[in-house]
């Protein structure tokens, strides 16, 4: 079974978050698919949390490297399609493309975002939790 993986999951697990077992568990027998976008958003997450000084540059660039362990096939998304979406639903794009690669692969999407995972229901997107 395919299934797409937001960022935050890649963080949650790379970050060793208290989600890191369950997910771990939700992924272990699946393919995850995710939007190309998804190393360039992970390191935009980490140089924020790094702004922020709850990460210092070094375990940035280690949570980094373990994310890039994951097994994840990247693909290219419609993104006139998903600006539809984030119009639509009032987010932002970035999180639009998630959405869109699960309508594209029809897939179900795993997600900790709380909104996304409503927008996720009004498109029909099964969420696995």
């Amino acid at each position: 079974m395919n299934i797409i993986a937001d960022t935050n999951i890649f963080l949650a697990v790379a970050l060793d978050e208290p989600e890191k077992k369950r997910i771990i568990q939700l992924t272990a027998t699946v393919d995850i698919i995710s939007p190309e976008i998804l190393p360039y958003e992970i390191g935009n997450a980490l140089s924020s949390i790094i702004k922020r000084k709850t990460l210092t540059p070094s375990e940035a660039l280690s949570a980094f490297e373990a994310a890039e362990q994951i097994s994840v096939r990247l693909v290219a998304i419609n993104i006139q399609q998903a600006l539809r979406i984030a119009i639509r639903f009032n987010i932002y794009a970035y999180d639009a493309y998630f959405l869109q690669c699960a309508l594209t692969y029809s897939c179900p999407l795993l997600t900790l975002d709380k909104r996304m995972k409503q927008v996720a229901i009004e498109l029909g997107i099964e969420i696995l939790e």
